[in-house]
């Protein structure tokens, strides 16, 4: 393993209004290695990343690359001298080939004319170095996200990339679509490249990196060899405390059953198919399942969002229509959608706007004007309770932390008071200590005698916080686990039974 310093930042300083969001931060990237950046969401690391890639120029200290010390402009100029990025969320020309994707603004040319011939052989050229698998002439629409990503790791390497940093880089990747990501690492590896890996999968941290950096709220709290390091000491250096019980423990249920669905099948032959199952009062019920089980589509037809062409739907012995939204929310349901940045914020609005939107009507004064000051009471009470980091409530969303932009959102939802709260992978991209606290208002809320329904991709959480698992495969329900008998290998068992 080499020693060679490929990159350097050195005392970088990066101030926002009411926040200091780096503070003096000093680490060093080695040739060839995988550098893990770990800290809780607002420690730092995205405005790390994004000065290392143009987006923001600190205030103070310097970026040094093969021993140069340069200001990068913007992410061309990074771009330009060897530095690429990878974002948790892919943005890809859907409609248009694989390798006019990679080499989109350099293509090559004849008499002013893309050559389709050297456009084809340099992308297989690439793809054969890389043993990536995909046609060039793919649409990139067709593709997994797993291959979106190869195919985006590809392009940073096409641009001679020194230095790639990969974001979240597996929150939407299945397991063995994950081994094909870290097979490609481990070739970048080979060829030199260094690997900044953000991540707060803790168990990936540990098997692919070479050395971790932890921050802690804007500030450098060490380097340490992957190999010297435990998910408990991760945590205490993230957090600065000990999380001995990660997942606190749950009451019992109650008996009641709060809802009931019956034979719940899509209009969509191919999602889910004659589900049934109960929720009861006090009790998270979790939803299991491989990629391709079905469950946001089960979840979001329960809120209205998808059609079914049959299936009852009872709320406290009540049979109830829900055709839409506003008949889920009049019934007392609520729904955190999986992906908070696409379908869950409103980045160009502000935190009050952000959470107080599902709720506009319910403030109304006499004269039909909507109440500002009763407004800012309810968002300044979730702002406290939730214990949202934000320099104020005007702040706009965009510019909070991944968990901070999740807590905005379930405030949102208490604002309506549901009976029954839809959570669709409540934790994913969020840190330990976020997690924790959202862990802790989930109990809290069902200890109100209200319910949860709660769909995760990670088996420890899943069995942590869950009362029961009801297990999905390919749209069907295979079983249900009570969480007192739950582990990994039966729910596995369950996830891949009618799998071929």
């Amino acid at each position: 393993m080499s020693d060679f310093v490929v990159l350097r930042v050195e005392n970088l300083t990066k101030d926002f209004p009411g926040v200091r969001a780096l503070d003096d931060v000093t680490i060093d990237f080695k040739l060839g290695q995988v550098h893990a950046l770990m800290g809780e969401n607002g420690a730092g690391k995205s405005t790390l990343m994004k000065c290392l890639f143009g987006l923001y120029r600190p205030d103070q200290g310097r970026i040094i690359l093969d021993g140069e010390a340069i200001q990068f402009r913007n992410a061309r100029h990074a771009m330009d001298y060897g530095i690429s990025m990878v974002q948790q969320e892919l943005h890809p020309i859907p409609r248009r080939s694989v390798m006019e994707n990679i080499w989109l603004g350099r293509y090559a040319s004849k008499f002013g004319f893309i050559n389709e011939k050297e456009l084809y052989d340099q992308t297989q050229k690439l793809f054969d170095e890389l043993e990536i698998q995909i046609s060039p002439k793919a649409i990139m629409g067709t593709l997994s996200p797993s291959q979106m990503q190869m195919v985006s790791i590809a392009t940073a390497v096409s641009m001679k990339a020194k230095v790639v940093i990969l974001d979240e880089p597996t929150s939407s990747l299945a397991d063995d679509e994950i081994a094909q990501l870290f097979g490609m690492i481990q070739r970048l590896k080979d060829m030199g490249v260094v690997i900044i890996y953000i991540s707060h999968k803790m168990d990936e941290i540990l098997r692919i990196s070479d050395e971790v950096s932890i921050m802690r709220d804007g500030a450098y709290m060490g380097t340490y060899p992957a190999a010297e390091l435990t998910r408990s000491r991760i945590i205490q250096l993230m957090v600065g405390r000990d999380i001995q019980e990660l997942y606190p423990a749950l009451e019992p249920a109650g008996e009641e059953v709060l809802l009931e669905v019956k034979d719940f099948s899509s209009t969509d032959p191919q999602s889910f198919q004659e589900v049934s199952f109960k929720l009861h009062r006090g009790e998270i019920l979790g939803l299991g399942g491989l990629v391709g089980a079905r469950r946001t589509e089960l979840v979001e037809a329960l809120f209205g969002l998808r059609p079914v062409s049959r299936g009852e739907i009872y709320i406290k012995n009540n049979q109830v229509q829900i055709k839409s939204p506003i008949d889920a929310k009049k019934n007392g349901l609520a729904l955190l959608t999986e992906e908070r940045r696409a379908t869950g914020i409103f980045p160009v609005l502000s935190v009050h706007n952000n959470m107080i939107i599902s709720k506009f009507c319910s403030h109304p004064n006499p004269f039909a004007y909507i109440s500002d000051r009763r407004m800012s009471k309810d968002v300044g009470h979730y702002i406290d309770s939730l214990r949202i980091k934000t320099p104020t409530a005007a702040t706009l969303i965009r510019n909070l932390s991944g968990g901070n932009q999740q807590k905005v959102l379930l405030g949102r939802w208490l604002m309506l008071k549901p009976d029954i709260l839809i959570l669709d992978e409540p934790t994913r991209g969020i840190d330990v200590g976020a997690k924790h606290e959202i862990y802790v208002l989930m109990k809290e809320f069902v200890a109100q005698g209200k319910s949860i329904i709660m769909i995760s991709s990670e088996m420890p959480e899943l069995i942590g916080m869950s009362h029961r698992v009801m297990v999905m495969c390919s749209g069907k329900v295979t079983g249900f686990v009570d969480a007192a008998e739950a582990t990994q290998e039966k729910i596995m068992s369950l996830a891949v039974q009618f799998t071929s």
